[in-house]
């Protein structure tokens, strides 16, 4: 493949397990997409054999292999894809974190973050190496989980590019955001700020209902328009159609959304904290997500077309520096480090 790392294997062709269960399904969260792209880049150039946890074993292709916490898996390394590892261990370990929201905030149910909780301790501690999607979640896995910081290593996201880019007259004056409808991502502050945007622009909600999401949606102007949860064909189109994308969110492990938009040509506004400046670089407007009169600032500020047109260009600079295949590349290297 292009541009891969000169990555030598003191073990002679290794066979590395990955738990491949959250690449299944048509319509996958962030992880569901972190996984597939990561398992397509490693079966290219390693031995790989994919563990589906039970209560998604009947969706998995054939041959397949279960993953059990009480059976650990018979490989020479074992890579969790979503910070979670088989309880007992018998090969060198790495486990992927993508966030920590679970330990950080009351940004979901008592019992949610519990068991998640519990499952990350426990990864934390069997795991030889973690991987962490952003710097942000690397410092949140040293503080809240003990973990030496010297055994983290920080593996960004991927994006796929588009074959192409909506022509200016396919734009619309909508702004758009994407992900669930809950406290975390700050989706009242978005809606309350949109107030202050002038007609005819309009704000496009693309996401299923989370933790909270009823008190957030009580009264809601008749210029915001809930989507619901968006297949990935759909979203496309919906990356072509929008002017704006709004992204204020409160705690990101990484915000891949960001990305996909940048990726789109879309103009970008996103949150000062979390992962998110890590993501955006300077090629998006930044603001407090806990300021809802700078959010509205924010988004008014993107009503300019010449500013909406520099941020499409650093944008799109921007996404291609994240790629799958660098991503494959750096994991790859993360097991060497332990097959040695």
């Amino acid at each position: 493949m292009r541009n891969r790392l000169p990555v030598q294997h003191p073990l002679a062709d290794p066979l590395i397990g990955l738990d491949a269960t959250y690449s299944l399904g048509a319509n996958l969260s962030g992880v569901g997409k972190y996984s597939l792209h990561l398992i397509a880049g490693l079966q290219s150039r390693l031995r790989t054999r994919l563990y589906y946890r039970p209560h998604r074993l009947l969706r998995a292709p054939w041959p397949k292999s279960i993953l059990l916490d009480s059976w650990p898996p018979s490989v020479d390394l074992f890579h969790g894809l979503n910070q979670r590892l088989p309880r007992l261990k018998r090969c060198p370990s790495v486990a992927t974190f993508h966030d920590l929201f679970v330990l950080s905030a009351e940004y979901s149910t008592p019992d949610f973050r519990a068991r998640f909780a519990a499952q990350a301790r426990q990864a934390a501690h069997n795991a030889d190496r973690i991987i962490a999607v952003s710097q942000f979640t690397a410092d949140q896995v040293v503080e809240h989980l003990g973990y030496p910081r010297a055994q983290i290593r920080v593996v960004p996201h991927g994006v796929l590019l588009p074959t192409s880019l909506a022509l200016a007259s396919e734009r619309k004056p909508i702004v758009l955001t994407v992900g669930a409808i809950q406290k975390r991502k700050n989706t009242s502050g978005l809606i309350q700020a949109f107030r202050a945007m002038p007609s005819p622009w309009e704000l496009w909600i693309a996401g299923a209902q989370g933790f909270a999401a009823d008190e957030m949606l009580t009264t809601l102007p008749s210029n915001v328009r809930l989507l619901g949860y968006v297949p990935d064909d759909e979203l496309e189109q919906l990356y072509r159609q929008a002017s704006i994308f709004a992204f204020p969110s409160l705690d990101e492990g990484f915000g891949m959304p960001v990305l996909e938009a940048m990726a789109h040509g879309l103009p970008v506004l996103t949150s000062t904290t979390s992962a998110l400046p890590e993501v955006a670089g300077d090629a998006a407007l930044l603001i407090d997500p806990t300021d809802t009169d700078a959010i509205a600032d924010g988004l008014t500020k993107l009503c300019d077309p010449d500013l909406r047109h520099r941020l499409m260009q650093l944008g799109l600079a921007r996404a291609k520096q994240f790629s799958w295949e660098r991503t494959a590349n750096l994991t790859e290297a993360v097991y060497s480090e332990l097959l040695a």
